[in-house]
């Protein structure tokens, strides 16, 4: 049976009431104005759509392409900008951790702690995530298998946390390349935890563009439609008012004039899923 993962009282992983959960906003935390327009216009069309909503970025992207890569105001700067954002709004946020020692910092701002994909398999992160009671998204490494999810759950499930997220966020098909399984949700979904689906990480091409990595977000909606009708419980999007001008994975984020017109369609289609493990 399907695990209900509660953030609070509006935001409920795997509640069928809800079509899904919406995970979005900038791959990572620029100029504060900026962050603070795109979070309230996010909100403004997930209200209208009746689309439970956490507002994401990250603080800092530890894995870039190059080491002049733009990387985050860094986590005091970050967690300042989160909790505004989190206060002025009423959102709940989620934020990437690289390190144990960030968890407990980070915990005391965010609602969900995120693991990054590269890090997925590092017991030491996902025990500290864990031990901070917070609900803990894992994001699937593009290296493993669906099924090599499960002992990333027991890890979790060691420290007494079960509030846990496990996301698809594509596979390594060659250089410089992803592809989406969509058995993985089906096979992820069966730990009985809530399967999240990355539409935009998923059309990245990592270092497609040699010193940053390329992307087609054309690709994005067409796979989330793939996603919402297996019935994924949640979207993970990054989004951005401008992505060519965005600091970070500019080429895979979806428009911020786009999201309205792609979330109504997949809601649509979400509505009458049966879920990857009802």
């Amino acid at each position: 049976m399907k695990k209900k993962v509660k953030v609070n009282e509006e935001i409920v992983f795997g509640d069928r009431n809800n079509p899904f959960v919406l995970l979005a906003g900038p791959c990572v935390l620029e100029e504060r104005d900026r962050m603070l327009m795109i979070a309230e216009k996010i909100k403004k069309i997930t209200t209208r759509l009746d689309i439970p909503y956490v507002f994401k970025s990250s603080f800092d992207k530890a894995n870039r392409s190059s080491i002049d890569s733009y990387r985050g105001p860094g986590i005091k700067e970050g967690l300042k900008i989160l909790e505004e954002i989190k206060d002025r709004f009423s959102l709940p946020v989620i934020t990437d951790i690289h390190l144990p020692s960030q968890a407990q910092e980070a915990k005391d701002v965010v609602d969900i702690i995120q693991i990054p994909a590269f890090l997925s398999r590092q017991t030491d992160l996902l025990t500290a995530a864990g031990k901070t009671g917070k609900v803990v998204n894992v994001k699937k490494g593009q290296f493993l298998a669906p099924a090599d999810m499960e002992q990333v759950v027991k890890k979790i499930e060691d420290t007494g946390n079960e509030k846990i997220l496990l996301t698809e966020r594509g596979t390594v098909f060659g250089y410089n390349n992803l592809v989406v399984d969509m058995r993985s949700l089906v096979i992820m979904g069966q730990t009985g935890y809530p399967v999240v689906f990355d539409a935009t990480h998923s059309v990245q091409l990592p270092g497609g563009a040699g010193d940053s990595s390329g992307g087609k977000r054309e690709l994005a909606f067409p796979l989330a439609r793939a996603a919402a009708g297996i019935g994924v419980e949640a979207f993970f999007m990054e989004v951005h008012d401008r992505p060519e001008e965005a600091l970070c994975d500019g080429p895979n984020m979806i428009r911020l004039n786009d999201l309205e017109d792609i979330l109504e369609r997949l809601k649509s289609i979400s509505s009458s899923a049966d879920g990857v493990n009802p």
